[in-house]
């Protein structure tokens, strides 16, 4: 365990809590673009999804090399170069936009998501090893807070620049190069704070090291494919942030699909949903109850919540959308640290596993998207149920996996 004061560790938390903030920012742009590039390029519903797909996809491509990068840099500087590759990537979405080329657009939200996955790998492997495994989803549910307010803001925060209502491509090059910058600033930022290097229990810089400690379940195995709960666990994240994605990045469409007044805003309801879960995880984990225990009963709610939504009418079905918010709000905070337990030396190898989960909030959302466009929105919902269904056996069964 990592002996940091109480002092110190509030301080390394209120740092990455920015971090995370900026992570849900550059998120909550995507949500954004959605329907904006929906009309900007006469695209159908399910091909205006593939800029949820050309971000996510990034996590699978660039998952294993990010675990690298950290591992040979460290933490800390990870971060550091995270941001760099969110100025480049944001640069890039400035330039397209001045081409009003899709196709480039779509290469800029790659990149993106390359930043996105380093600096998602990073963040969430310190915050998880920063004190009690017992309480990492305690802290990482604070830092859901900071992250899902700053996604949900960014539309507010374009506001400042841009008239979402009557957005023309050639007004978005001064603002995104301005949030390129900022970037860069960050970066340089981050690069000077205190975060310090930490390990996991058992974890040790070199594999073949003598001096492991076999008593972690991890450091016992000669592979990390060794370890069920682990890969069982990246389908857990890949199901979790698909239903996530599908709440936060449709709820703004359908409300314009409903004739609602200020579609842009509804975000916001799903996005206080999670922030209320988030706030009974901190409450109540683990004080009260296990973070498998939260994880069974955002799973179970999760579901009755999808089976109200199909059949209640249309106009009161987009506030069950909202209530998605809560119910999902536990899951990454609970999964990621169930999965991440007892891997000892394979604690970076094993987040970056995780992290290729996140592709769930590709390949879901482009799912829902057909299913959007030929059934419509509210049946199209329906595609959440499985994806409950799974994460409730993980909760009960594959986490508690060690062979």
């Amino acid at each position: 365990m990592n002996s940091l004061s109480v002092k110190n560790v509030r301080l390394y938390l209120l740092i990455i809590g920015f971090m995370y903030a900026v992570l849900g920012f550059s998120i909550g742009i995507n949500a954004y673009f959605i329907p904006f590039v929906q009309e900007a390029f006469a695209l159908n519903t399910a091909t205006s999804y593939l800029i949820m797909t050309a971000t996510f996809s990034a996590y699978v491509v660039f998952a294993i090399p990010s675990a690298r990068v950290i591992k040979r840099i460290g933490y800390k500087k990870s971060i550091c170069t995270s941001f760099m590759i969110l100025a480049i990537g944001f640069s890039l979405v400035a330039l397209s936009a001045s081409k009003a080329s899709f196709a480039m657009f779509l290469v800029a939200l790659f990149i993106l998501g390359m930043a996105q996955t380093l600096l998602t790998d990073s963040v969430n492997s310190y915050v998880t090893i920063l004190g009690p495994p017992s309480s990492a989803a305690k802290r990482i549910s604070i830092m859901g807070i900071a992250d899902k307010l700053a996604l949900a803001g960014a539309s507010f925060i374009l506001a400042l620049f841009l008239d979402l209502q009557h957005v023309d491509l050639d007004h978005i090059e001064v603002p995104f190069f301005s949030i390129a910058g900022l970037a860069i600033l960050v970066g340089i930022l981050v690069f000077l704070s205190p975060l310090p290097e930490i390990n996991a229990p058992g974890e040790v810089e070199e594999p073949q090291s003598t001096n492991l400690d076999f008593q972690v379940y991890g450091n016992s195995k000669s592979s990390i494919f060794q370890m069920p709960h682990l890969y069982l666990g990246a389908m857990a994240i890949f199901f979790d942030v698909g239903v996530e994605i599908i709440a936060l990045g449709s709820i703004n469409d359908y409300a314009k699909v409903l004739g609602l007044d200020h579609p842009e805003h509804y975000v916001w309801y799903t996005t206080l949903g999670m922030v209320m879960g988030y706030l009974c995880g901190v409450s109540f984990i683990p004080k009260y109850i296990s973070q498998r225990q939260g994880l069974v009963a955002c799973t179970v709610l999760g579901i009755m919540i999808t089976f109200v939504l199909l059949f209640v009418p249309a106009g009161i079905s987009i506030y069950f959308v909202a209530a998605l918010g809560f119910a999902n709000s536990l899951l990454w905070p609970t999964i990621f640290p169930l999965a991440l337990s007892d891997l000892g030396r394979f604690t970076k190898q094993g987040a970056s596993i995780l992290v290729m989960g996140i592709i769930g909030g590709a390949v879901l959302p482009l799912l829902f998207g057909f299913m959007a466009d030929g059934y419509g929105h509210q049946l199209a919902y329906i595609i959440c149920i499985p994806a409950y269904l799974y994460l409730l056996f993980y909760a009960i069964w594959g986490s508690k996996l060690r062979p």
